[in-house]
């Protein structure tokens, strides 16, 4: 196969000295390094956990629902993931990608409805310009639904990544009460308000690019989903908006780092941000990362809790279908505008 044929932006990646046309960002939608702040300009919180069910939890809660309303970015520490299984994800995504080229083609699809598999980009049937990154994309819950369809290479693949899928899952859940009485709900209200639920995960690879001021691994975008815990090695690359201003957020060993996303935003009535972010490449290393993304299910019916709106806090957001949101985020792809502001009450 050709360089050119690659179906892998890893294959492609060490084939390459120039980038290929079909990666090149149109000159006004390219990362600008430049322009980007560096972590010292404008501080995520990190949030420590340990006391989240102790007598200082309203603490915790207030230092969490701050960080969603002004950031939609936090970091969290002592989070009860052990550490070992954090550093042995990492491992194992790192040696799935070094698998040879035949064996990964195994789990490769350009289908987005398939719940497991193997792709490059972010949707290589419709977006113009492609992006220098490969994924491995799992549903993981319920686990016994999906865990026999992903891959047995590395051999201890299933076994490590379903523990790691219900650690996370434990640590979503704590954060999700937290954040409902962050907005003066009962703990249970928003998991209680997305249906059946539905977690699914990313294992990005981003090999070193030739010119990565040209392109991105990911160009900027909001989550669609309700809330995003990202694992990541210490290769720095994901950058996020703050004040029209991009700034770094560079990995801290043994943190995750947890974003808003769209359906929290809607259902906290525009109180919680869901925030532009964005993952560029190096031409030096190769960089891991590892989002878990929590969602409702598909019939879930999303908009303001009632307790939020009131004469004074009209309904921002019409009542809609995780199902009718996450098709139309799909079909516009990732594009400048919010997929949120389609949404919105008119």
């Amino acid at each position: 196969m050709s360089a050119t044929a690659k179906l892998l932006v890893a294959d492609l990646a060490s084939t390459v000295h120039q980038l290929p046309s079909r990666f090149v960002r149109p000159i006004d939608d390219r990362p600008n390094f430049s322009h980007v702040r560096a972590p010292t300009g404008h501080s995520f919180p990190v949030i420590d956990l340990h006391n989240l069910h102790g007598p200082s939890r309203a603490d915790v809660v207030a230092q969490i629902g701050q960080a969603c309303e002004r950031d939609g970015f936090f970091l969290v520490k002592n989070h009860g993931v052990p550490e070992e299984m954090m550093n042995g994800m990492l491992r194992l995504a790192r040696e799935f990608f070094r698998l040879p080229e035949c064996e990964r083609l195994k789990s490769y699809s350009d289908d987005p409805t398939k719940t497991t598999r193997l792709s490059t980009s972010f949707n290589v049937k419709t977006e113009k310009v492609a992006n220098w990154r490969d994924f491995l994309r799992l549903h993981c819950y319920p686990l016994k639904l999906y865990v026999n369809e992903w891959p047995d290479n590395p051999p201890s693949f299933r076994k490590e990544v379903a523990e790691y899928c219900t650690s996370v899952r434990e640590l979503t859940l704590k954060l999700l009460e937290a954040i409902s009485e962050s907005l003066g709900l009962p703990k249970d209200s928003i998991a209680n308000s997305i249906g059946g639920h539905g977690q699914h995960m990313a294992l990005n690879y981003y090999p070193p690019c030739p010119q990565p001021e040209l392109t991105y691994g990911l160009p900027g975008h909001t989550d669609p989903n309700l809330i995003t815990l990202l694992l990541q090695d210490q290769v720095p690359g994901l950058q996020a908006l703050h004040d029209n201003t991009w700034f770094a957020l560079d990995p801290i060993p043994n943190t995750f780092i947890i974003n808003i996303g769209d359906q929290m935003q809607a259902l906290s009535n525009d109180r919680y941000k869901s925030v532009l972010h964005r993952a560029v490449v190096n031409s030096e290393t190769e960089r891991i990362s590892i989002p878990t993304f929590y969602c409702p299910s598909q019939d879930a019916m999303i908009g303001p809790f009632k307790e939020l709106v009131d004469d004074k806090n009209r309904a921002v957001y019409r009542q809609f279908t995780y199902s009718e949101y996450y098709k139309t985020f799909w079909n516009e792809g990732l594009a400048t505008k919010r997929c949120l502001d389609l949404f919105r009450v008119e």
